[in-house]
């Protein structure tokens, strides 16, 4: 799956179909307990949009829980609680 934002897109490598939240302890592992939600595009549909935050604004990113499990071409935002 992919990260995208300022200044840069990020690849991290993780099983496919893993869980959101581990998933996101590839990038660091306290975001595996602090998870609350991720918000999930395609790469094709961010490079038709321009950038995450036009998706956002048209409200086009997808709201997933601890259930969603990841595909290979995912852009994800996570959210990450204190």
């Amino acid at each position: 799956y992919f990260t995208a934002g300022e200044p840069e897109v990020r690849a991290w490598p993780c099983e496919d179909g893993a869980p959101a939240p581990i998933a996101a302890g590839v990038i660091h592992t306290d975001f595996i307990k602090k998870f609350i939600r991720a918000e999930v595009t395609s790469v094709d549909e961010l490079v038709e949009a321009g950038s995450m935050e036009a998706l956002r604004a048209a409200g086009k990113l997808r709201v997933e829980g601890r259930e969603y499990r990841v595909k290979d071409g995912d852009v994800i935002f996570f959210r990450i609680g204190g």
